[in-house]
């Protein structure tokens, strides 16, 4: 299993989950009521995919092997640049919650608050998704010794079986097709 090829395939199932949030937004854009459960599955999504499953991966396997074996640069670029975004991306998700519970309460204006932290995290995801594809992944491809690359795509491969056997992938893509087919058809 190549780990790298691997992260790059689940940056396509969260640029399409970014779709589908932009286009829920546009909804409550145009004066459509807030779909709560629809929210909530997009924040899980998130939180649970793309933040512990995807992020999970890249935080304690490839990034910790950049950080150890690549010197300065790659510290610095994991720890002031992708490890930042990937915090902010956690506040827009808290952000959004907060204001879809001041919504349901009744606060009409919170609905900018949905809005801004919603297409704010998928612009933010966007181009952290291409910095990743296009200038970290190979940054670490190109530079880390042959022996960490094949224990990283070890750990991988086990990180994957785990999740396997609780179906995660299979459920949140499961999940991302039906929101899909709501939202961007």
């Amino acid at each position: 299993m190549n780990s790298i090829d691997l992260m790059v395939e689940e940056h396509k199932y969260a640029t399409r989950m970014l779709k589908v949030i932009r286009s829920a937004c546009y909804t409550i854009f145009q004066g459509k009521e807030i779909d709560y459960e629809d929210f909530g599955k997009m924040i899980d999504f998130v939180r649970s995919y793309v933040d512990k499953h995807h992020h999970g991966k890249e935080e304690k396997l490839l990034f910790k092997e950049m950080q150890n074996h690549l010197g300065k640069i790659a510290d610095n670029l994991i720890t002031h640049g992708m490890l930042v975004e990937h915090d902010l991306g956690r506040l827009y998700m808290s952000d959004l919650e907060e204001a879809l519970e001041r919504v349901k309460n009744g606060d009409e204006e919170s609905k900018l608050d949905v809005i801004s932290n919603a297409v704010g995290y998928t612009h933010l995801l966007t181009r952290h998704i291409a910095k990743e594809d296009e200038v970290v992944y190979s940054f670490g491809a190109k530079n880390l010794p042959q022996e960490i690359i094949e224990g990283i795509n070890k750990k991988t491969e086990a990180f994957e079986k785990e999740a396997e056997d609780k179906g995660t992938q299979a459920y949140y893509k499961t999940m991302l097709e039906e929101l899909e087919s709501k939202y961007c058809s």
